[in-house]
Order: structure tokens, then C-alpha cells, then sequence
């Protein structure tokens, strides 16, 4: 009794093109199921061979998104200079800060051509960094404590009342103007709901009401100057807040006893005496 031969047998497949109307064979292939996937695995990997070459070689790389072509090189380049001077700037104001530090402690300064030819100082050693850091940090918490409602207590900085730049308080019309005996003020009309602004940098030292002048704040700036602003019909600062010149604080009304319709009483008062404000301000 013979033996069955063991294994299937091998299935051929067949390509061909034919000629639809005479049906004859223009070109036809055989191949197995393994010489297909050799053939499609051969296939992908041509393709991939020659999209890479196309990529490593040739200008199509800088169409990739996020890759960086030659404008996008030239200002890498650039940056990097600057940044290498930037670096230098940074080394010179240390210095200087450093020189600065010594000679308010009464120290030795620095030889600073010394030390740029060099190049070997750039950074402060940590320890002096961290003393001043600590220093820093002292010097800012006691200007803020001191800072709170003094803004003039710097004297060297305070500058006389002529050479101070004013901001208008209000737009309006001058009804009633300044007169040191009877009237040491101005009265200010302006439509209802108008904004009535700081004049100068300050801090507001006091907001409230009062039967007689209505809603009023009062603001002190450097150089001991106080402006007072009464009758408003809205207060926008409460007693504390921090302004600048410009910055609105009130909306112009009429509350009070004293108040005839809607307008700004105002006030500006240095070293505690009442000035005219209209030497100062331009309305």
C-alpha cells in the first residue's frame, strides 16, 4: 500500500490582460501566494527607500512642518549672537552692582578691566548673591511698610509745585474761581455722569460722605500736596488705593447741602496752605 504524499499542494495564480473582443492573451504572469507578499514587501520597501533619499537629499525636507529651513537657520545664528552679547551686558551690570555694593560698604571696588579680560568672574559667588537677595528683600519690605500713605518721604526726590506736571481733573467750565480770602477753591461744571480724575501719582488718604459736602476723597501726592474733591456723585478709590495722574476716581454730581447742581468742588492744597489751582492746571 503506497503512501499519501503529506502537504497540500502548492495553488498557482494567474495574471493576465486579453484582448475583450478576441479574447486573446496579451500578457499574462503566474505566481504563488508567497511570491506576492515577497514581491509587496519588496514593493514597500523600494518606496520607503526612495521617499527617504528624496527627503535626506533634496529641498522637499523643508516642506516637513517644524523643519527648520535656511531663513529659519540664518536667525537661529542671529539670536545666538545676541544672546552672546546679551550674556556680556548682564556681566557688566553685576559688575557694576557689585563695585556699587563695595564702595557703599566702604570696601575695595573691583579691577573690573582685570576681570572682563579674564573672564572668569561672570557670576557673584553664591553666598554674596544670597546676601544681597536678603538685603534686597529688607530694603523693599521697609519702602512698602513706610509707603503705605507717606508718598513724599523721600525729600531728594521731591520736586517744587511749578515744576510738576498736572492732570485736568475734569473737563468742564470754571463757575465760581479762586479767591484766597472767600473762595479758596474752584468750582467745576461739567454734564452729570462726567469723570472726575487724580491730578497727580498718589494715595488716597481719605473717601466718605458728609452732609455738606457730599461724597468726597482726598488724595496726598509728593512734595506735600493734597487735592481734595467734593460733591461727587460716585466715589471709584477707597482710603488706601494707590493712583496715578489721570486715573479716575469720581463721577461728578451734586450731593451735599452746599452743592447747587451737578459740578466738582475742588481743592489743592501744598505744605498746608490753599493755592490757586489754576496756576498749575490748565482748564
Amino acid at each position: 500500500m503506497s503512501k499519501e504524499k503529506k502537504g497540500s499542494p502548492t495553488v498557482n495564480y494567474r495574471i493576465s490582460i486579453a484582448d475583450d473582443d478576441t479574447h486573446v492573451s496579451l500578457w499574462s504572469t503566474k505566481f504563488t501566494k508567497m511570491n506576492a507578499i515577497i514581491a509587496a514587501v519588496t514593493a514597500l520597501v523600494v518606496l520607503f527607500a526612495l521617499a527617504w533619499c528624496l527627503i535626506a537629499f533634496t529641498p522637499m525636507k523643508t516642506l516637513i512642518p517644524g523643519y527648520p529651513d535656511a531663513r529659519t537657520k540664518h536667525e537661529a545664528i542671529q539670536n545666538a549672537i545676541r544672546l552672546d552679547s546679551l550674556e556680556n551686558v548682564i556681566l557688566k551690570w553685576d559688575l557694576y552692582a557689585e563695585n556699587l555694593r563695595r564702595v557703599v560698604d566702604g570696601e575695595k571696588p573691583l579691577d573690573i578691566d582685570s576681570i572682563l579680560d579674564i573672564n572668569t568672574d561672570r557670576t557673584l559667588s553664591e553666598a554674596r548673591a544670597r546676601k544681597l537677595a536678603e538685603k534686597d528683600s529688607l530694603l523693599r519690605k521697609e519702602v512698602s511698610s513706610e509707603d503705605k500713605f507717606d508718598i513724599s518721604s523721600s525729600a531728594a526726590k521731591a520736586l517744587p509745585i511749578e515744576g510738576m506736571h498736572f492732570f485736568t481733573p475734569l473737563k468742564g467750565v470754571i463757575s465760581q474761581g479762586y479767591d484766597k480770602a472767600l473762595h479758596p477753591y474752584l468750582d467745576i461744571t461739567a454734564p452729570g455722569n462726567s469723570v472726575v480724575m487724580s491730578v497727580l501719582d498718589g494715595t488716597v488718604i481719605s473717601d466718605g460722605w458728609s452732609d455738606d459736602d457730599g461724597y468726597t476723597i482726598r488724595i496726598q501726592h509728593e512734595s506735600d500736596i493734597i487735592s481734595v474733591y467734593k460733591h461727587n456723585q460716585k466715589l471709584m478709590k477707597k482710603t488706601g488705593d494707590k493712583v496715578k495722574a489721570g486715573t479716575a476716581i469720581a463721577i461728578v454730581g451734586g450731593t451735599g447741602n452746599k452743592a447747587d447742581g451737578d459740578h466738582l468742588h475742588f481743592e489743592l492744597w501744598h505744605k498746608g496752605e490753599a493755592v490757586d489751582p489754576t496756576k498749575y492746571i490748565s482748564f
